[in-house]
């Protein structure tokens, strides 16, 4: 791949947007998502994206090594189709929290998206700011010394503190995330650092921050190796930072936009008056089976989505799962059949390798928003909810089998791997929600399962 020269930004032909969206979370998600539904608007060239990124500075080097353009590779089961897309115009490491402060404060950002995962927004099982949790008090000491906060949660309000202070006005803040309610939450977690630092900040979030909620999708596998020398060789450009996506996009956005936003409609995003509807489409159908078919699929000997999806056993529960899901998804204009139809040939797509062990990471989080809704819903209407529960079962099952686990409650699972067997499940509910290892009648239910998984 060395005779080929790395893919760079042409400046006649690719000039820069003005900087009017920062993104806190650059990876290969926003990269294949945001950024091109950005790129697609009839505005584009008026929104340019500075890109900061979570835990690691690597993307951001590796975007800023070719002028923050990037190939995505949109992978269908006939072939793929690759486009550069040059939306993002500045990328960072997250911890540069003096560059971040400088563009919040610029009266030219209008908008901050986010996609930094679940875990990031350290909210307890109420949907409020754990206060108490560890990154959140290292944070409030790193505030109260003047000092620049680790997490990107910290990071955001603190940039939003030098906003405050430039009178830049007013802004929105865009959760990308996989969490049910996501712009409440973003708004619970942002409002409630702001205010255990300073009550002044907290009240002007409330008053100039408009949290929009979003629900979005599109299937993007890590990038390998072998992605990377395909690209060149077809190409014939070296392009580190290319990204692999599914053909099929959705971005649906519930929330107000005070400083103005991209046309983001012009790309297929659709605009609407109530989220939740579609947030829990998503989050049961899609995000709901892939954690299934991860730890189903794995104690089976899957590797990937496609892999598990040809398994009789696993399709057998998706699809129970996804029964037991729809009679909870009654909204005029989801059209569950046909999302169910689409989702089934997205997940046998056999040219999206989409690693089953990439998915199982902080099941403890997830599971709580995937599966816990419909366990409970199938329960107040009468039924033992067995379908849902099975997802729980498959990860009880999954972190017994001794997998690497990757989960913000490590820990708390390992405890509870080590007590005794009668201990075990209600322990490992707990590390989801209390109240499910409180619940004699699921506790029973999972512990039936699990037995039967073995």
């Amino acid at each position: 791949m060395n005779e080929f020269p790395l893919l760079t930004r042409d400046p006649i032909a690719q000039p820069a947007a003005p900087t009017r969206i920062v993104h806190i979370g650059l990876g290969a998600f926003h990269r294949s998502h945001q950024a091109w539904y950005t790129a697609h608007a009839s505005d584009a060239k008026q929104w340019g994206i500075a890109a900061f990124t979570g835990r690691r500075p690597d993307a951001a080097e590796q975007l800023s090594a070719q002028g923050c353009v990037y190939t995505l590779v949109t992978r269908a089961a006939t072939g793929d189709s690759y486009e550069v897309i040059d939306s993002i115009v500045s990328a960072h490491d997250g911890a540069d929290t003096a560059r971040l402060s400088e563009l919040l404060a610029a009266d030219t950002t209008a908008i901050v998206t986010l996609t930094i995962t679940e875990n990031a927004y350290h909210l307890g099982a109420d949907s409020h700011l754990a206060v108490n949790s560890e990154p959140v008090r290292a944070d409030l000491a790193a505030l109260a010394a003047g000092e620049a906060p680790a997490t990107a949660l910290g990071r955001l309000v603190y940039g939003l503190a030098a906003r405050r202070a430039s009178g830049a006005g007013p802004l929105a803040v865009v959760s990308c995330d996989n969490l049910a309610d996501n712009g409440t939450l973003a708004g619970n977690a942002v409002t409630e650092l702001a205010a255990a630092w300073d009550a002044e900040l907290a009240r002007w979030v409330r008053e100039n921050v408009r949290f929009v909620g979003t629900s979005i999708d599109r299937i993007t596998p890590r990038a390998t190796d072998g992605d990377v020398a395909g690209l060149a060789a077809t190409r014939e450009y070296l392009d580190p930072a290319a990204v692999v996506a599914e053909p099929f996009a959705s971005w649906v956005l519930c929330g107000e936009f005070p400083a103005g936003r991209p046309r983001w409609e012009d790309a297929g995003a659709v605009f609407v008056d109530e989220i939740e509807p579609f947030e829990n489409r998503k989050l049961w159908l899609l995000n709901g089976a892939h954690s299934l078919l991860a730890y189903l699929g794995q104690l089976r000997g899957a590797t990937t989505v496609a892999e598990a999806l040809d398994d009789a056993v696993c399709r057998d529960a998706m699809e129970a799962f996804w029964d037991a899901a729809e009679r909870h998804l009654t909204t005029p204009g989801l059209d569950i059949p046909g999302y169910r139809a689409a989702l089934r040939v997205r997940f046998g797509n056999p040219r999206i390798a989409h690693f089953l062990k990439q998915i199982a990471m902080d099941g403890s989080t997830k599971l709580l928003m995937r599966a816990v809704p419909v366990l409970q819903a199938e329960r107040t209407a009468g039924r033992s909810g067995e379908e849902a529960a099975l997802v729980i079962a498959a990860w009880i099952a999954y972190c017994a089998s001794g997998a690497e686990l990757q989960d913000r409650a490590t820990d708390a699972i390992a405890a509870a791997l080590a007590r005794d067997e009668a201990d075990r499940v209600p322990a490992l509910l707990s590390t989801i929600s209390p109240a499910l290892g409180e619940d004699a009648e699921v506790v029973r239910l999972v512990r039936d399962l699990v037995s039967s998984l073995a």
